[in-house]
């Protein structure tokens, strides 16, 4: 069973940093993409950022340039560095797995998710 572990979350003043990692266990087929999402308070989930299973990358407008996603020596470790942290950037963090199953249906993975507030 696929499950993702979320930790490096905390509370950050306006322009720190914060990084954030991901350990999954269980397999990870090759059909997987892994990635962050986040909720804020009210609001919907929000894709943060992604890795897709060919490699490439996504990042949500209001992240790029400050936020960068990494894999650690294997896919089943993720990260999530953060810098310039804004208020709007307060948040639940998720880490999420999207895998096909044998029958090619999508099956995702949650972790329980880690607080990001940026209190100034």
């Amino acid at each position: 069973q696929v499950q993702p572990e979320e930790s490096g979350g905390g509370s950050v003043q306006s322009g720190e940093s914060l990084k954030l990692s991901c350990s999954i266990s269980g397999y990870l087929s090759n059909t997987c993409g892994v990635g962050w999402y986040r909720q804020a308070p009210g609001q919907e989930q929000e894709l943060v950022s992604s890795i897709r299973n060919d490699g490439s990358t996504y990042y949500a407008d209001s992240v790029k340039g400050r936020f960068t996603i990494s894999q650690g020596s294997s896919k089943n470790t993720l990260y999530l560095q953060m810098h310039g942290l804004q208020p709007g950037d307060t948040a639940v963090y998720y880490c999420v797995a999207v895998c096909k199953d044998e029958d090619s249906d999508v099956v995702d993975y949650w972790g329980q998710g880690t607080q990001v507030t940026d209190s100034s």
